[in-house]
């Protein structure tokens, strides 16, 4: 803070100190939010805190300007102490017209700052957002610190030498707007301006016009006389390991874990799919690092994408396709193929909210129950469950390790807020990893594509067209003895039942289950799975912090369960299940371990606040007091 001091003179701004602070952008779909809140993400991991992210997407692709449901936001937690989620009630927000004002303002803390483009509350505009008067002289405004400015008017002062044009020069707005953020929080700029420099390297004069926006807004903070009550936030670095460090989101973590993953398994890769949100930007990725061992291919549709990759994994390769639920629907005649083949695969299911289009760019978890028995006949496959951006990339390896060893499908489930939010990641040290390199059966001598290997029951994978190891394999039944079609009863049965032996077997190659936080018995556990991690064990670590004897266990493993998940869940009197969904993972317990699970659910498209799941174990804890 030396810096804006010096820069002060007569001007006088207090400082306060906290421990954490949310913040969210808000304006239209062309206003620029994300690229504001992106390059002010930067500035803060640069600046050491712990930190993370949740961009929120419109639906539509081009919302008429002023729309309630084209508004984009982007929101950042960030503090010195671990940062899981990206928070509950705004402490910071800035809106850019009237309809980010209306759908935003309700998160905003009492005494919250508020920071608002009054240019923009004009009477079409209020009447889009459906205000009856504006808000910003009506009083309703009356409990936050409200800072009313013109950014339009400023922005275009700012970069009035570069001789841009009306329209042009309003779209450096979101940098005005970034520049007096930074300056609110103390944060760097070279970031920021650097990225603007090879982002524009084209077009240097929109460069140079951005960065007279971005330090435009700067020296208005340092120099304008604010109203009481605005103060520099100093949030202190947070107290890392050392290392290497980076932003990375669920969607760059699944890319480079299924790089690695095929990179330890020794095997090249086909990525095959075909674009649908949330899921597209894995392709997107993918693309970028040809240099390894990939290929990638965008199908015509999800049928064709699902058949592509099965086609890749029967030629000696590993194939990989994605999507949201939507497209899984459309994938589950070929999954249940590659199923019946006994052919590696692994299926991404990047969730959203449903059903059918749903809430294309808002985040669910109600694909549970597809994922674990979304197919025709009985066609068990392996279901794991990313928790946290960054755990995604381990996912997304292992998913490689059991679709090779097993010759199974492996379902990998995300959801659009993992996919889109961004959290530090300490680069790990790849020669860690445990290599599981694949070996193709090369023995001529025998052949037959039945045989088995007796531990694991996983087929063998032949490349077709080896010399002596030449054969088909389908859909249709195959006999156990030869591989080739049978439709014996006594066969079927046989084969039914080996198929789930291989997958309940995998039981025995997993971990087993861990508490990620409190005793391994008492009055409660909060059980999750998925991107319920954040809020869960936030809300389990401030419920501890009172003294309540509450755990958190979150489940990677969804099929097969881990084998002493059962023994885990009844060492506790009671479980507390928040799931995005209306209640699917419960049920599977229930069913599984005939355990009274107790569902909190929430299927709003918006991710489980701390407070909600802390509100409910209160509640809970209450009850099991009143029980004893």
């Amino acid at each position: 803070m030396e810096l804006a001091e010096e820069n002060l003179g007569e001007h006088h701004l207090d400082e306060k100190e906290v421990v954490d602070v949310v913040v969210r952008f808000a304006g239209d779909s062309g206003d620029g939010m994300q690229l504001t809140g992106n390059n002010f993400t930067e500035a803060t991991a640069l600046y050491g805190n712990d930190l993370s992210t949740f961009p929120d997407f419109p639906a539509e692709i081009r919302a008429p300007v002023g729309a309630t449901f084209g508004v984009s936001a982007f929101q950042i937690y960030f503090g010195a102490n671990d940062v899981t989620t990206a928070g509950d009630a705004l402490d910071v927000l800035v809106v850019m017209n009237p309809a980010a004002l209306i759908t935003n303002v309700d998160n905003l803390v009492d005494g919250g700052l508020l920071i608002v483009d009054s240019g923009a509350f004009t009477a079409k505009n209020l009447t889009k957002a459906k205000y009856q008067v504006n808000p910003l002289e009506d009083g309703s405004l009356d409990k936050f610190r409200v800072l009313e400015i013109d950014i339009t008017k400023q922005v275009l002062a700012a970069v009035a030498e570069f001789n841009l044009g009306h329209k042009t020069g309003v779209r450096s707005k979101n940098m005005w707007t970034l520049g007096l953020v930074l300056w609110l929080f103390d944060r760097d700029r070279a970031g920021t301006i650097e990225s603007l420099k090879t982002k524009f390297a084209s077009k240097p004069e929109i460069a140079s016009a951005n960065i007279a926006a971005l330090n435009a807004g700067h020296a208005y903070g340092e120099t304008a006389e604010l109203p009481a009550g605005i103060h520099v936030y100093k949030v202190p670095k947070a107290k890392v390991s050392p290392g290497t460090y980076r932003n990375i989101t669920g969607t760059n973590a699944l890319a480079w874990g299924l790089i690695a993953g095929s990179e330890l398994a020794n095997i090249e890769l086909l990525f095959a799919s075909y674009p649908i949100t949330p899921a597209s930007n894995l392709l997107h990725e993918l693309v970028h690092h040809r240099d390894f061992d990939i290929n990638t291919f965008q199908a015509e549709d999800e049928i064709a994408a699902v058949c592509a990759a099965i086609g890749a994994s029967f030629a000696g390769s590993l194939g990989v396709t994605s999507s949201a639920g939507p497209g899984i629907a459309l994938k589950s005649e070929g999954i249940a193929l590659a199923c019946a083949t006994e052919l590696p695969l692994i299926v991404v299911n990047t969730q959203r909210g449903g059903p059918s289009t749903g809430l294309p760019t808002k985040t669910e978890q109600s694909d549970l129950n597809m994922a674990l028995h979304g197919r025709h006949g009985d066609t068990p496959m392996p279901v794991i469950a990313s928790s946290t951006p960054t755990d995604c990339f381990e996912v997304a390896i292992e998913a490689v390790r059991l679709a090779t060893k097993y010759m199974t499908p492996v379902m990998l489930l995300s959801d659009g807020y993992l996919a889109n939010a961004a959290e530090p990641w300490k680069i790990p040290d790849f020669s860690e990893f445990k290599p599981f390199p694949v070996e193709h059966y090369t023995k001529a001598e025998d052949f037959k594509p039945s045989i088995r290997n007796e531990e694991t029951l996983a087929r063998v994978w032949a490349k077709p067209g080896t010399p002596g190891l030449e054969h088909r394999i389908g859909g249709i039944e195959r006999s156990f003895d030869t591989g080739d079609i049978s439709y014996d009863p006594a066969n079927h049965q046989k084969m039914t039942d080996l198929r789930q032996a291989k997958i309940a077997g995998i039981a025995n190659d997993i971990p087993l289950q861990e508490v990620c936080l409190g005793n391994k018995t008492g009055k409660l556990a909060v059980v999750g799975w998925g991107s319920t991690f954040g809020a869960i064990h936030q809300a389990v670590k401030r419920a501890r912090a009172e003294g309540l004897d509450v755990s958190h266990i979150q489940v990677r493993y969804l099929s097969p369960l881990p084998r002493n998940l059962e023994e885990l869940l009844k060492s506790f009197d009671s479980i507390l299940v928040p799931e995005m969904n209306t209640g699917q993972f419960v049920r599977l317990i229930r069913s599984e371990y005939l355990i009274d699970a107790e569902a909190l659910n929430k299927v709003a498209g918006q991710p489980f606040k701390i407070g909600e799941i802390l509100a409910a174990i209160h509640a809970k804890i209450a009850t099991l007091g009143s029980n004893l």
